[in-house]
């Protein structure tokens, strides 16, 4: 762990994508989040309103190709979540440095910005500012026609869409949400393929574990319950202690976790994808060990109150994924398919990549066809 912190490094040498018009939208903290939109040559033609939301370290402006797709006919917005693309300072000095001249801008402590993010609660802030900033342009684009607004998600991204929906108390604009699709969702632990996962996938199986049945009874027998609850109190302050001891300033340069090369191999079926997401830093690579924590137990409170999820949904997942395994979406679908009638799932049976939007040109056409006949279904009735 020692020598991955010293040798990790992130040089952006070029400028950050850009695919739609640009805003910044200031937050109640220091700082503002970035936001792109794109809409049809007659925006007041559209037939309805996108978010997109990005996944875990990536950013929004991979996204062009997809804003693209649906930006004939929807007005189309994406925002780079706290610590992530150019709402991230570290990255947003390494963009304006390449854009005023400058040949490379060293990034490499991009990721430290995790360190303010013990849960998701700043994500799901930014979720709903860009929702309420979307559906306000596109009112005022339609004279306050309310259009159908709904939600692209991918990975972390479904899980912070997901659990906002859940929680929030703004009724108002929850109700203008018609729909979400959620790609390769974070509902599940990785599962480490191949032979580290011999030794691995035990200590991930145990944290995950001892952290779900922490103060938490599951109905089990009164044996097993003791024998649960005597061992998450015993093990689960010894790990989040040391977690929290190895993300303090200075220890954290040494001990966050670089991603494992594995990963890059599972993100699409697609060798030039795969290129592409080697090729490109403004993705982080490296994970403050409090911020992994912190998505862990925000999968296991998900699942606890899932069941009560009503929004419409299309999830769409690789039947062999390691990154998010298909047993949460599974178990998801299983307390919530018949929520509501529009409910659906795409399997991809056979395929073991995360990034379901960046897969083979075939496969992903499919899948974006899929996503917009649901999307055209659901307009067309009502809640």
């Amino acid at each position: 762990m020692f020598c991955s912190g010293c040798a990790y490094q992130q040089t952006v040498k070029v400028k950050y994508p850009i695919w739609g018009e640009e805003r910044y939208l200031a937050t109640d903290e220091t700082g503002s989040r970035h936001m792109q939109i794109l809409m049809p040559a007659q925006p007041e033609s559209a037939g309805a309103c996108l978010l997109i939301v990005h996944g875990m370290n990536e950013h929004i402006g991979r996204y062009g190709d997809i804003a693209r797709y649906f930006s004939d006919r929807f007005i189309v917005a994406g925002m780079d979540m706290t610590a992530h693309g150019l709402s991230n300072s570290v990255l947003l000095k390494a963009h304006k440095s390449i854009e005023a001249g400058a040949s490379a801008y060293d990034a490499g402590r991009a990721f430290l910005e995790q360190a303010q993010l013990r849960d998701l609660q700043p994500m799901r802030n930014d979720l709903e500012q860009a929702l309420g900033y979307l559906i306000k342009r596109c009112d005022k684009l339609s004279g306050n026609n309310f259009r159908p607004v709904f939600i692209l998600s991918h990975s972390l991204g479904s899980l912070v869409s997901a659990s906002y929906l859940l929680q929030t108390k703004n009724e108002a604009l929850k109700s203008r949400i018609k729909g979400i699709i959620f790609s390769g969702p974070a509902f599940s632990a990785t599962e480490v393929p191949g032979w580290r996962g011999r030794f691995e996938n035990p200590l991930i199986r145990f944290t995950f574990h001892t952290h779900e049945h922490f103060l938490n009874p599951h109905g089990e027998p009164l044996p097993l319950l003791l024998l649960n609850q005597l061992l998450a109190l015993i093990t689960v302050p010894l790990q989040d202690g040391l977690i929290e001891l190895v993300s303090l300033p200075g220890l954290r340069n040494l001990f966050s976790p670089t991603s494992p090369d594995w990963v890059s191999q599972y993100l699409s079926d697609s060798e030039e994808e795969r290129t592409r997401q080697r090729n490109d830093n403004y993705i982080m690579r490296r994970c403050v060990l409090r911020y992994v924590l912190g998505v862990e137990q925000e999968i296991i409170r998900f699942r606890r109150n899932m069941a009560g999820f009503d929004t419409p949904y299309l999830l769409i997942y690789s039947e062999q994924d390691p990154i998010t395994p298909a047993w949460g979406n599974i178990d998801f679908a299983a307390v919530t398919r018949n929520n509501h009638q529009h409910n659906e799932l795409m399997q991809l049976i056979g395929k073991g990549h995360h990034e379901q939007l960046f897969s083979t040109p075939a496969l992903r056409e499919q899948i974006l066809h899929k996503i917009d006949d649901w999307i055209e279904r659901r307009m067309g009735n009502g809640r």
